[in-house]
């Protein structure tokens, strides 16, 4: 059991990449903090993993909002005796196409949940971690970071601000002991925002464009990108810091 008895929120865990994420941490022995906007879908996750012998409980909480925020991170303290490792999934992305066409609101939103998210966590959480003489933070950001793709532009930016914040506050926080660092996946074309990355339905002709560009030739999958949580929240990962792994196939490279 590789995060046996550690207290780990997953935000955005109600489908897709988080769900992946929250299984494959319970299943290693983590105590899961399942959040998500949408009760339903994450109590069937934490349903899922009690089923199968884990420990998972729901918190509805909006990332986008402070006191939502606070209260996700004081919950899993109460129920937990402490937190150990905060997953920042939850994202959104506005619909594929020209930079010009994409709205203000549009913009906002996808900067709140991206980006708005990791200053809230970092804010409500970071004390926590420096109380107990550290913690982990893993943000889930993109290879739309490094790599972007015409018509995503304003997302490819939100996970850019994901990938330079996480590296600086890597720096800043490492002598309080707590750990920060990204995972980057490649296109997941089984998450629920896979047609606004496609700009429509995943037709072949898409899915051949994502596919042409990964050499390994698939698609990334939920239990890749929960593998590499699984490591960066374990004692094994105790002096990684700083470092964003690439899920992707090589599409990078």
């Amino acid at each position: 059991m590789r995060v046996q008895g550690k207290s780990i929120i997953v935000t955005g865990a109600g489908g897709g990449i988080g769900e992946g994420i929250a299984k494959r941490l319970a299943a290693e022995g983590a105590q899961v903090i399942v959040n998500d906007i949408h009760a339903g879908n994450g109590s069937k996750v934490v349903a899922d993993i009690v089923r199968a012998g884990g420990r998972a409980s729901f918190f509805s909480a909006d990332v986008t909002k402070s006191a939502d925020v606070k209260a996700l991170v004081d919950e899993a303290v109460k129920r937990c005796g402490r937190l150990d490792v905060m997953v920042n999934n939850a994202g959104w992305t506005h619909r594929n196409r020209p930079a010009l066409e994409v709205s203000e609101d549009e913009f906002d939103k996808c900067f709140a949940v991206n980006v708005k998210s990791i200053y809230l966590s970092t804010i409500h959480a970071t004390p926590v971690f420096r109380a107990q003489g550290g913690g982990s933070f893993i943000n889930i950001a993109s290879t739309a970071g490094l790599r972007p793709r015409p018509g995503l532009t304003w997302y490819n930016g939100s996970k850019g601000a994901v990938i330079t914040t996480s590296k600086s506050l890597a720096a800043e926080l490492g002598p309080d002991n707590i750990r920060v660092n990204c995972i980057n996946p490649v296109f997941n074309p089984d998450t629920g925002l896979s047609a606004e990355f496609a700009g429509g339905s995943l037709d072949e002709a898409r899915r051949a464009k994502f596919l042409s560009s990964i050499p390994l030739g698939r698609f990334s999958t939920a239990l890749d990108v929960a593998n590499a949580a699984l490591y960066l929240a374990s004692d094994e990962a105790s002096f990684i810091s700083g470092v964003c792994i690439e899920v992707d196939g090589a599409r990078c490279v």
